[in-house]
């Protein structure tokens, strides 16, 4: 069973203010530390970090059909895919983010048809406050998504997903990935070796307080939060959440 997210989208007022606290001191902190974080960005790998054996299991096998996806100032900088389709759904993770790892697993499939099929539009905002390797497996989305393989990408980091800031995400492990599927032209490689979306993935971050968003993961239908009933997230319950929404 699925613990709460790393931090609390909604505060409930027995939980009082020491939470709200909390949450608010480690907002402001993350704003401080942003910057470190942005501006000494490593983007070479350390020889000393592991290749995890999970990337062993990475294939193209299983790939779908390439699926275009567009970045607009309008979206505040989210990989957005179906950009003329209703409902609106806006998806915001932090690839290091456990609650959204267990999220992908729960409702990945779901959302990948409603993109795939063009029933909704789906935004995907991945933050990166948790630290540099969030920075890089962000920019990494990027440029995967430049190739038309977001949503392949997106599920292979999660699979491979280890300790925070454990170095897991570094640049050589996430060109690995993307040869596993299938993206292997020095463009890629280049994208995520320079760093090429580091601008774009701090304008995502950025845009967290606007869009009140204090954890991850966090999802808004039609502009409204998603809340579950749960601690669980039950897949028939956001099905029923779009699908009023298309009304």
């Amino acid at each position: 069973m699925p613990k709460e997210p790393r931090q609390k989208n909604v505060v409930s007022q027995k939980q009082g203010d020491t939470v709200t606290r909390n949450i608010v001191i480690g907002m402001v902190a993350l704003v401080v530390l942003s910057g470190v974080i942005f501006t000494f960005l490593d983007r070479n790998s350390s020889p000393e970090v592991t290749v995890p054996a999970a990337i062993e299991q990475i294939s193209s096998a299983n790939n779908g059909e390439k699926v275009t996806s567009q970045t607009t100032a309008e979206n505040d900088n989210g990989i957005v895919f179906n950009a003329d389709v209703k409902p609106q759904i806006d998806i915001w993770e932090d690839f290091q983010c456990p609650f959204c790892n267990v999220f992908e697993k729960s409702m990945g499939s779901y959302i990948e048809g409603l993109i795939r099929n063009k029933e909704a539009k789906v935004v995907y905002h991945m933050v990166s406050f948790i630290g540099s390797d969030s920075v890089r497996a962000a920019n990494a989305a990027y440029c995967a998504a430049d190739e038309g393989r977001f949503i392949e990408f997106h599920k292979a980091l999660y699979s491979i997903q280890g300790q925070e800031n454990s170095g897991v995400y570094i640049n050589a492990n996430l060109v690995e990935v993307g040869k596993r599927l299938g993206m292997t032209s020095d463009t890629f490689a280049s994208c995520v070796n320079d760093g090429k979306y580091t601008d774009t993935v701090k304008k995502v971050y950025d845009s967290m307080q606007k869009n009140k968003v204090t954890g991850t993961p966090t999802l808004f239908i039609n502009g409204k939060l998603w809340e579950r009933s749960g601690t669980e997230f039950v897949v028939d319950e956001l099905k029923a959440a779009v699908e009023a929404a298309k009304k």
